[in-house]
């Protein structure tokens, strides 16, 4: 890496954590003194494309250079790959909720008690059904159709302005400056680490009260952002679309709070531990699944 290169990363961290931390200090407070919720989840959006903005601020015409950002879709050949980015998260999540409920059975509600303390108090079962014309668990198999079908597809469009700075810029130059394994392992902390303003001042993920807090959810949080960075970064390896990380980003972001529906609100204080998939417990298969490939890869890496 050239010393013009090594300024260009300092620059694009600098950009892409002071951008998004105005962003995400800004809606917290919004959230915090108004109540301002709108305001709060425009912030997050902006927040997701300050890392496709450090990019453009540093490296003006790096889209364009044939080692650049992979704005093609290239489907040709990469079919599988489009359908691991697809359907992936939502299979890692069921995994993590099946394993966190075999973990603690007695946390499994099927009364719909967390969607209608969330919906608000008024609601009651005779309220969804009337309302909506569903029980808790038709409303949350309704949920997961979509988390699968177009969800991805509609949530691609702001996750793509992390994947273009996280895995497009930033993880090529970890890995060639600590390897694979490592540069997967700093690329998840630095992800992880980009998110805490959030998760300090209004909870963000896992809520303000919960076991361990805060240490341990930004401990939990760090982990489970390795796993995803690493099968992010796999991805992009494989297709060369940056559009690919970002399906699976927004088809992530679509299925994971879906387990907490089949919850009881004060369980909110075990979230650390799942039965979404950022949990201890829960994120187990991702985790794995991750280092299996991150291993495998070296291992392939070494016969070559």
């Amino acid at each position: 890496m050239t010393a013009k290169e090594k300024q260009g990363v300092g620059l694009y961290f600098l950009f892409s954590f002071g951008l998004a931390w105005l962003c995400q200090v800004g809606g917290c407070m919004a959230l915090l003194q108004k109540q301002n919720t709108a305001l709060y989840q425009l912030a997050l959006i902006v927040t997701m494309f300050c890392p496709l903005a450090a990019v453009l601020l540093v490296c003006r015409g790096f889209l364009h250079r044939p080692t650049g950002i992979g704005w093609s879709p290239r489907l040709k050949g990469n079919v599988k790959y489009l359908l691991a980015a697809w359907f992936g998260p939502a299979v890692f999540t069921l995994l993590g909720a099946v394993l966190y409920f075999v973990a603690f059975p007695a946390r499994l509600d099927t009364d719909g008690s967390y969607l209608l303390a969330t919906l608000g108090g008024e609601w009651t079962l005779e309220t969804l059904k009337a309302q909506l014309g569903m029980t808790p668990l038709q409303y949350l198999l309704v949920m997961t159709l979509q988390a699968v079908t177009f969800a991805p597809l509609i949530n691609m469009i702001p996750a793509v302005g992390e994947e273009a700075g996280w895995r497009g810029y930033m993880m090529p130059f970890l890995k060639e400056r600590f390897g694979l394994l490592g540069g997967r392992l700093a690329g998840g902390m630095i992800w992880g680490v980009w998110h805490w303003p959030m998760m300090l001042l209004v909870g963000y993920e896992y809520g303000t009260s919960y076991l361990g807090a805060p240490v341990l959810g930004l401990v939990v949080w760090c982990v489970f952002c390795f796993a995803m960075n690493s099968l992010l970064d796999w991805l992009y390896e494989k297709t060369g679309s940056i559009w690919m990380p970002a399906i699976a980003h927004g088809a992530l972001n679509a299925a994971a709070a879906l387990p907490v529906l089949l919850t009881r609100p004060a369980d909110a204080y075990y979230s650390v531990l799942g039965p979404a998939p950022i949990g201890l417990i829960s994120l187990l298969p991702v985790l794995a699944a991750a280092v299996w490939l991150t291993l495998h890869q070296m291992k392939q890496e070494g016969k070559n």
